[in-house]
């Protein structure tokens, strides 16, 4: 699986973007796809996650803000940010997992920036 995150930029307080995480490959649709992000000086964290059945999972400082969702005809996956704060900027990763975590895959990140 090649993962290709996209749809980063610069953006204003307030503001919204969307990524997406386009994926190769015919096993995306049985993957769990996660969006991490990493700031400056911190860990990745884990920002949303969705499983191949579609359930949802989101970090608490995203709730209400951020909505992940997965297309499998186009094998993407989205990210979409609304309300964002300086406190989101951060390089932003997506990750597939395979068979329980057996193989895990990372695309290349894409840069979001919030400006005050």
């Amino acid at each position: 699986v090649q993962l290709q995150a996209s749809g980063g930029g610069l953006v204003k307080a307030g503001g919204s973007l969307r990524l997406s995480c386009a994926a190769s490959g015919s096993t995306f649709r049985l993957s769990d796809i996660g969006w991490y992000r990493q700031a400056p000086g911190k860990q990745r964290e884990l920002v949303a996650g969705i499983t191949a059945g579609g359930t949802t999972k989101y970090a608490d400082s995203v709730k209400g803000r951020f909505t992940i969702s997965r297309e499998n005809a186009k094998n993407t996956v989205y990210l979409q940010m609304n309300s964002l704060n300086p406190e989101d900027t951060a390089v932003y990763f997506c990750n597939a997992l395979l068979f329980g975590g057996l193989q895990s895959y990372w695309g290349q990140g894409t840069l979001v920036t919030v400006s005050s």
